[in-house]
Protein backbone atom coordinates (compact mmCIF):
# COMPACT_ATOMS: atom_id res chain seq x y z
CA UNK A 1 0.00 0.00 0.00
CA UNK A 2 1.48 3.36 -0.92
CA UNK A 3 1.86 5.68 1.75
CA UNK A 4 0.50 9.21 0.66
CA UNK A 5 2.15 12.35 1.52
CA UNK A 6 0.52 15.62 2.83
CA UNK A 7 0.53 17.09 -0.19
CA UNK A 8 -1.02 14.61 -2.16
CA UNK A 9 -4.21 14.27 0.30
CA UNK A 10 -4.42 18.05 -0.28
CA UNK A 11 -4.31 17.26 -3.90
CA UNK A 12 -6.89 14.55 -3.98
CA UNK A 13 -9.09 16.88 -1.96
CA UNK A 14 -9.56 19.90 -4.16
CA UNK A 15 -12.58 19.15 -6.62
CA UNK A 16 -12.36 17.79 -10.04
CA UNK A 17 -13.34 21.60 -11.47
CA UNK A 18 -9.90 22.66 -9.70
CA UNK A 19 -7.91 20.61 -12.38
CA UNK A 20 -9.91 21.42 -15.45
CA UNK A 21 -8.85 24.99 -15.38
CA UNK A 22 -5.01 23.29 -15.38
CA UNK A 23 -3.06 24.09 -18.91
CA UNK A 24 -0.67 21.53 -18.03
CA UNK A 25 -2.59 17.80 -17.24
CA UNK A 26 0.31 16.92 -15.11
CA UNK A 27 -0.34 19.59 -12.64
CA UNK A 28 -2.97 18.33 -10.17
CA UNK A 29 -3.17 21.50 -7.73
CA UNK A 30 -2.89 24.08 -10.32
CA UNK A 31 -5.83 26.85 -10.09
CA UNK A 32 -6.82 29.81 -11.56
CA UNK A 33 -8.87 32.52 -10.03
CA UNK A 34 -12.70 33.16 -11.34
CA UNK A 35 -11.68 37.10 -11.54
CA UNK A 36 -8.34 38.61 -12.69
CA UNK A 37 -6.19 40.09 -11.15
CA UNK A 38 -6.21 44.11 -11.70
CA UNK A 39 -3.44 45.31 -14.12
CA UNK A 40 -2.35 47.31 -11.21
CA UNK A 41 -1.73 45.03 -8.77
CA UNK A 42 -0.30 42.67 -11.35
CA UNK A 43 2.24 45.05 -12.03
CA UNK A 44 2.83 45.86 -8.33
CA UNK A 45 3.31 42.55 -7.34
CA UNK A 46 5.67 42.00 -10.75
CA UNK A 47 8.04 45.39 -9.58
CA UNK A 48 7.97 43.90 -5.92
CA UNK A 49 9.33 40.43 -6.88
CA UNK A 50 11.96 41.81 -9.25
CA UNK A 51 12.98 43.95 -6.38
CA UNK A 52 13.33 40.82 -3.81
CA UNK A 53 14.98 38.71 -6.48
CA UNK A 54 17.79 41.32 -6.81
CA UNK A 55 18.05 41.53 -3.48
CA UNK A 56 18.46 37.87 -2.60
CA UNK A 57 20.88 37.89 -5.75
CA UNK A 58 22.62 40.29 -3.82
CA UNK A 59 22.62 38.82 -1.03
CA UNK A 60 24.10 35.62 -2.89
CA UNK A 61 27.21 37.59 -3.67
CA UNK A 62 27.71 38.72 -0.15
CA UNK A 63 28.01 35.44 1.14
CA UNK A 64 29.90 34.51 -2.09
CA UNK A 65 32.30 38.25 -1.13
CA UNK A 66 32.34 36.72 2.71
CA UNK A 67 31.19 39.19 4.03
CA UNK A 68 30.24 40.66 7.21
CA UNK A 69 27.00 37.97 8.75
CA UNK A 70 25.40 41.23 10.43
CA UNK A 71 25.66 43.07 6.77
CA UNK A 72 23.85 39.82 5.14
CA UNK A 73 21.37 39.33 7.87
CA UNK A 74 20.02 42.75 7.34
CA UNK A 75 19.81 42.37 3.92
CA UNK A 76 17.92 38.79 4.38
CA UNK A 77 15.31 40.78 6.86
CA UNK A 78 14.89 43.65 4.48
CA UNK A 79 13.83 40.45 1.65
CA UNK A 80 11.67 38.63 3.78
CA UNK A 81 9.94 42.20 4.65
CA UNK A 82 9.53 42.41 1.04
CA UNK A 83 8.22 39.21 0.67
CA UNK A 84 5.56 39.39 3.21
CA UNK A 85 4.25 42.40 1.54
CA UNK A 86 3.80 40.84 -1.35
CA UNK A 87 2.13 37.83 0.71
CA UNK A 88 0.01 40.49 2.35
CA UNK A 89 -1.51 42.07 -1.24
CA UNK A 90 -1.79 38.89 -2.17
CA UNK A 91 -3.98 37.57 0.84
CA UNK A 92 -5.75 41.03 0.80
CA UNK A 93 -6.82 40.37 -2.60
CA UNK A 94 -7.86 37.00 -2.31
CA UNK A 95 -10.30 38.12 -0.03
CA UNK A 96 -11.91 41.21 -1.92
CA UNK A 97 -12.28 38.50 -4.82
CA UNK A 98 -11.66 34.80 -4.30
CA UNK A 99 -13.42 34.66 -0.88
CA UNK A 100 -16.06 36.99 -1.53
CA UNK A 101 -17.43 35.07 -4.58
CA UNK A 102 -17.27 32.12 -3.03
CA UNK A 103 -19.63 33.12 -0.04
CA UNK A 104 -22.17 34.52 -2.39
CA UNK A 105 -22.33 31.45 -4.11
CA UNK A 106 -22.87 29.68 -0.64
CA UNK A 107 -19.50 28.34 -0.29
CA UNK A 108 -18.81 29.10 3.58
CA UNK A 109 -16.37 26.38 3.56
CA UNK A 110 -14.15 28.99 2.08
CA UNK A 111 -13.92 30.85 5.56
CA UNK A 112 -11.75 27.86 6.95
CA UNK A 113 -9.35 27.52 3.81
CA UNK A 114 -8.84 31.62 4.22
CA UNK A 115 -8.69 31.55 7.95
CA UNK A 116 -6.18 28.53 7.81
CA UNK A 117 -3.91 31.28 5.35
CA UNK A 118 -4.32 33.88 7.95
CA UNK A 119 -3.07 31.78 10.34
CA UNK A 120 0.40 31.24 8.14
CA UNK A 121 1.33 34.80 8.46
CA UNK A 122 0.51 35.20 12.29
Amino acid sequence: MEKKTKGALEAESFSADSSEDCADEACCMCRHKQTERSEALRADIQKRLNRVIGQLNGVKSMIDDNRYCGDVLTQLAASEAAVRRISELILQDHMETCVVEQIREGNVGVVDEAMKLIKKFM
